[in-house]
């Protein structure tokens, strides 16, 4: 972004013409008490005198605000006003050459002169804060830009980050149930299991090049990891997914699903006696991940950071925090998810 191209350079003829009318104002005032006793001719020198006046001061102003934001720039105040001090002197005397070649406008004298003196002293001030105004504007609007993309590149850091420290967690926990697969003899079950295991290892692995992700695919993930989980616990943990097709676009951050799935079987008793089963559904745009508590005699081995690692995703992904509801017997996880 240049600075021409600030909220100044692109109303620069309008700002001109502002000042013009600021600077002429009290010519425009005394307009009709100075021609209530002149003559024809008198009265069309006059308006000649008028108009170019206004005129002048309007390129000048324009000639000026466009020299300050694409010239003047990285200047100290002091260093632009002098700049624009000696570009207004240089106008002020084209004004003179100009009233002298030209009859009708007339040389100003006297009072008038000095009263265009001053006017010409205010051009030389307006550009000059105008100028300064809009070099801080942009250096302000610069220094937001860098700080702005080193929020996201640290974001996407920490977001990296904290999805790497699910991703060891699950494989340790994954590659257990091949070797009893195999053990058993059922080839297609172990094939169907290595097929639906290397879905998931692949999903997790490309995870770091995505930040967000549909709800379609987060499902599919799911699938594949029910399918490898309900194989390893023989039937006695069960997944009930009610998501209708048609809002299944809506995105989350990768792997939102994992930490809360691999929660369920590291803190609760999953046998006989305690069969699981993991509801998800859609509640208010927000997915809600359910499931009954049978809490292990023996406490996991287990740094509860999981929940405190997704939570921080959805927060430095959506800006918005995951919900947790725990009465005693229900464990739900509500996450928030994104419109397109």
């Amino acid at each position: 972004m240049k600075i021409s191209d600030s909220h100044i350079g692109k109303h620069c003829l309008a700002i001109s013409l502002l000042c013009t009318f600021f600077i002429t104002y009290p010519n425009v005032m005394w307009i009709p008490w100075n021609i209530s006793d002149l003559s024809g001719s008198e009265e069309l020198q006059f308006w000649s005198t008028f108009i170019f006046r206004c005129f002048f001061f309007f390129v000048t102003l324009f000639c000026q605000i466009k020299l300050n934001l694409n010239y003047i720039s990285g200047s100290s105040f002091l260093i632009r006003f002098g700049k624009n001090f000696l570009f207004t002197l240089v106008a002020g005397a084209v004004f003179l050459i100009i009233s002298s070649l030209v009859p009708i406008l007339g040389i100003q004298s006297g009072t008038v002169g000095k009263h265009m003196t001053f006017q010409f002293l205010v051009v030389c001030l307006l550009c000059t804060f105008l100028g300064y105004i809009a070099e801080m504007s942009f250096t302000r609007h610069k220094k937001e830009q860098e700080i702005e993309q080193l929020r996201i590149e640290n974001l996407e850091s920490r977001c990296s980050a904290l999805t790497k420290q699910i991703n060891p967690h699950f494989f340790f926990n994954s590659l257990n149930g091949i070797s009893s697969l195999v053990q058993q003899g059922n080839e297609e079950i172990t094939l169907e299991y290595i097929v639906r295991l290397s879905d998931i290892f692949r999903y997790t692995l490309q995870s770091d090049r995505y930040q967000l992700v549909r709800l379609k695919e987060e499902i599919r993930f799911m699938k594949s990891f029910a399918y490898v989980m309900e194989v390893r616990f023989k039937g006695k943990l069960n997944y009930k997914i009610e998501l209708p097709e048609e809002q299944q676009d809506m995105k989350l951050p990768v792997l939102s699903l994992l930490p809360l799935l691999e929660n369920v079987i590291v803190h609760n008793r999953i046998d006989s006696n305690h069969r699981m089963t993991i509801s998800v559904k859609l509640r208010d745009n927000m997915l809600s991940v359910e499931n009954s508590i049978f809490p292990k005699f023996t406490l996991p081995e287990s740094n509860g950071t999981g929940l405190d690692n997704l939570n921080k995703r959805f927060q430095l992904m959506t800006g918005k925090e995951i919900k947790v509801e725990d009465d005693g017997k229900r464990f739900r996880v509500f996450l928030p998810l994104i419109k397109e």
